[in-house]
């Protein structure tokens, strides 16, 4: 089964892929997880990763189409995967349905991730750099991300109803276990068709 993850940064993506990972055995492709792991690196491009996370901006689209296919590239995500991260603008998104298409295969849901309150949002992230460690997640920077996400990724829940992907809305605003309660359903309505 291969899942789109959308939503705003802190609406609980990255713990709910971790969730559909563990339960039906589909590697989590996080973009923003690769990023991080670059940017550790020392080498160009790690330095490269490392100055745009610390502006608070994102990494360019031919950069990311670059790591989504080598990653979807490999042999576990021959039964699924689940994209987190990624697209985040429709360029990003035309570029996935290519990339999906010439590896024959498609998106069989996109989970659109709703959390009506920014101040939700400021406080998961907040708690998230303390407990990771994060450098990147300064208000400043998150606010900036915040405003890329309304402005460039929230247009892309259109572009894959107009494409005839199923799209579901998923309540991120509720407890982890009841939010994956939702997935869990959706994921069974979508295999049995």
């Amino acid at each position: 089964m291969n899942v789109l993850l959308l939503g705003p940064q802190g609406s609980g993506k990255g713990t709910q892929a971790k969730l559909i990972a563990k339960t039906y055995g589909i590697p989590q492709v996080a973009t923003g997880d690769m990023a991080r792991e670059l940017k550790e690196l020392d080498s160009q491009l790690g330095r490269e990763v490392k100055e745009i996370y610390d502006r608070g901006e994102l990494l360019p689209d031919d950069l990311i189409v670059r790591m989504i296919r080598d990653r979807l590239d490999r042999g576990d995500t021959i039964p699924g995967f689940i994209l987190d991260g990624f697209p985040r603008n429709l360029p990003q998104a035309e570029a996935l349905d290519t990339l999906l298409a010439e590896l024959g295969r498609g998106l069989d849901v996109v989970f659109e991730f709703q959390i009506g309150d920014r101040e939700v949002l400021m406080e998961r992230i907040a708690k998230r750099a303390v407990e990771e460690g994060r450098t990147d997640d300064t208000p400043d920077a998150i606010g900036k991300r915040l405003e890329i996400y309304d402005k460039d990724t929230a247009p892309l829940v259109e572009h894959y109803r107009a494409t005839r992907t199923n799209v579901v809305g998923i309540h991120a605003d509720q407890l982890v276990d009841d939010v994956f309660a939702e997935i869990r359903y959706a994921l069974e309505q979508v295999a049995t068709r």
